[in-house]
């Protein structure tokens, strides 16, 4: 697609005189109206206006690019003004502007319309290049100009890093950034191609990572930050900065990027830039073909492991609230609902929970293939959770975490083989891509694959109930140990649920060994966060500072019996973490069977002590179990590089 492709020929007003800028907008507003492409015309001008409310588009060296991103927009396009004599825009170098292009796109604005939009912002940091359109006689020599420029600067995009390499100094001061507009339209790559453009005519290697709407380009590698003397980034929303971490930084805008590019690339030379630290997790760039698989594991449970944190930490803390402000004595098997306040607390909270499993997948499935991943593994997630398949289409066994985590993997693999196979399609089919093919045909894939799934972990759940239910009349200890690691095993998965519904199963006897049995049960879910909260806490070096951070929470969270507070932990490095808290969480069951102890409550953590048989020792078995899983964590686990 070329840019002429979005810029028709009826969209194209040359030797124009508005009164203003209000008039300057309402002449681009009408053109877009005239070539079809908006919905809504008062709803778009709205949108602009919106957009300069927040300040000018005139970017200076007289180039304007109003712009909005809106459901108003009919369809992406572009349309253009040339006003020789000028009109005061409200460009903050106080210079008049004189040629416009005003962008329309619309909400879910396909990335092949925005990479070309792109191009033009590029484009248009060429003085000469802007001057001539301006001077342009007729609307098919400004077409034709815009045509000229297009294939002189992107029909050789292969041999154009090859030459960017042979520009570069093999010695000398090294810059990388990275450029990011809210909108991601205009100023994003206007900020990267004036950086690129200093750097060049100074001497300075310079790498510009653009962060626009169609997706990162340029992306720099680990080598990149790595070599890279100088960072610069010239952004106006949040970036994540946790891979620049001990590099020199400067911060700016997009507008000092455009007007001062100059003034930043000395600045880099000079050195005079503060040593940035980083104070959460280091979220690190891709590298460039030579990272190991385990490292790409990694950094993708990472990706999910972090947005899937404030889920957990939200929700588990409010279900706590709900069993602190319950009363037990209305209905034991209803504890944490009993009364109006408690339940609203906890619908809350399971809320929140809800949406664990779906955030877990999707980001681990984006990390991979990118946004076209994020509704794959959004919905593999939710299928884990649910447990759907094709005899429980409303669900049935839950696969849980790992079924999540099985399902972003997949989701992202599954994306990443469309997203290739789709290369071969013709050019014309590249907006219904992103909108219509990858979740369309992605949705479908990963919803058999959880249908595969979701069966035998049914299947699993099903065998392991009745081997508990055989062992049950044998050495009570030795269930309890078995019990206890089961429910760290997996963490609201089939090992888990099986336990679980095994302890409550046995409630139904009432008698003292089904009421042992439960109380093993709901010790071994509790110690997997008190565990990790303590780890946290000692072997600090085994975390990140995000980790450090979070991890006194499962303290709360494990008191409640909320055993799902240790799933980002274990999810983040499965491998050390799961054995650690098998072995605490089975040697609590064992002990609190051996102890005797009794609970008739199927929940509650440490809200339900009241009614436990022989509480001191029920205490001891949780302790004792939490601190060696903890110390466990601390040999098992490796320590983290920040």
């Amino acid at each position: 697609m070329k840019i002429t492709d979005l810029l028709k020929k009826e969209g194209v007003l040359l030797n124009q005189n508005p009164a203003d800028k209000d008039a300057a907008i309402d002449i681009l507003v009408g053109l877009h109206d005239k070539v079809g492409n908006l919905n809504d015309k008062a709803g778009y001008k709205k949108a602009i206006e919106a957009r300069e409310a927040q300040g000018s588009t005139a970017v200076g060296m007289g180039i304007a690019v109003p712009h909005a991103k809106t459901d108003a927009a009919k369809q992406p396009g572009l349309v253009a003004m040339t006003v020789p004599g000028g009109v005061d825009y409200g460009c903050i170098d106080g210079t008049d502007s004189n040629l416009f292009f005003m962008i329309a796109a619309p909400a879910g604005a396909a990335d092949t319309h925005l990479e070309v939009l792109a191009n033009l912002m590029t484009m248009l940091m060429d003085p000469d290049f802007a001057s001539a359109l301006v001077g342009a006689k007729t609307v098919d020599e400004f077409l034709s100009l815009i045509d000229d420029k297009e294939a002189d600067r992107f029909g050789k995009e292969e041999a154009a890093p090859a030459a960017a390499a042979a520009a570069a100094p093999s010695k000398g001061t090294k810059v990388v950034g990275v450029t990011a507009c809210p909108t991601g339209i205009a100023h994003t790559y206007m900020a990267a191609e004036a950086l690129e453009q200093t750097g060049t005519k100074k001497g300075v290697g310079v790498k510009i990572e653009t962060q626009g709407s169609g997706g990162a380009k340029n992306v720099l590698t680990a080598d990149d930050i790595k070599e890279a003397d100088v960072v610069i980034i010239a952004a106006d929303k949040n970036v994540d900065l946790g891979r620049f971490n001990g590099k020199k930084l400067i911060k700016a805008s997009t507008a000092d990027a455009i007007h001062r590019s100059e003034g930043l690339i000395d600045r880099a030379i000079a050195g005079d830039a503060p040593v940035y630290q980083h104070s959460g997790a280091v979220a690190e760039s891709d590298s460039d073909g030579g990272e190991s698989v385990g490292r790409f594991i990694y950094k993708s449970l990472m990706d999910g492991v972090s947005h899937m944190l404030p889920f957990v930490i939200g929700g588990g803390i409010m279900i706590a609230i709900a069993f602190l402000l319950d009363d037990y004595s209305i209905d034991p098997s209803n504890f944490g609902s009993n009364t109006p306040v408690a339940a609203w607390f906890k619908s809350i909270g399971g809320t929140a929970f809800g949406f664990m499993l779906p955030i877990l997948a999707g980001f681990i499935a984006r990390s991979i293939a990118d946004r076209p991943a994020l509704v794959v593994g959004f919905v593999g997630g939710a299928l884990a959770a649910s447990g759907s398949t094709f005899a429980s289409p409303g669900g049935g066994v839950p696969s849980a975490f790992l079924g999540a985590l099985v399902a972003g993997f997949a989701a992202g693999f599954i994306v990443k083989g469309m997203q290739k196979v789709c290369d071969k399609l013709p050019a014309s089919l590249e907006g219904i891509k992103p909108v219509l093919i990858y979740p369309l045909c992605g949705t479908l894939i990963i919803g058999v694959l959880m249908c595969l799934i979701n069966p035998i972990v049914g299947a699993l759940n099903s065998w392991i109930s009745n081997v508990l239910m055989g062992m049950s009349s044998g050495s009570s200890v030795v269930l309890g140990l078995i019990l206890g690691a089961m429910m760290a095993t997996d963490m609201g998965g089939p090992l888990n649920k099986a336990a679980y519904v095994f302890g409550t199963a046995a409630l139904a006897n009432q008698n003292e060994i089904g009421y042992m049995i439960m109380a093993a049960v709901m010790v071994g879910g509790m110690v997997p966060p008190i565990a990790i909260a303590i780890s946290t806490m000692v072997s600090k070096k085994k975390y990140t500072e995000a980790e450090r951070k979070t991890g006194p929470a499962n303290i709360v969270m494990g008191l409640s019996f909320i055993t799902e507070g240790a799933i980002p932990f274990a999810a983040a490095d499965p491998l050390h973490v799961i054995p650690a808290l098998m072995v605490g969480s089975g040697i609590a069951g064992a002990l609190s069977m051996a102890f005797k102890c009794t609970l008739m409550a199927p929940h509650g953590g440490i809200f339900v002590f009241p009614v436990v048989g022989n509480v001191a020792m029920y205490l001891v078995a949780l302790i004792v179990g939490s601190v060696v899983g903890a110390l466990l964590l601390g040999v098992l686990k490796k320590n983290v590089e920040e």
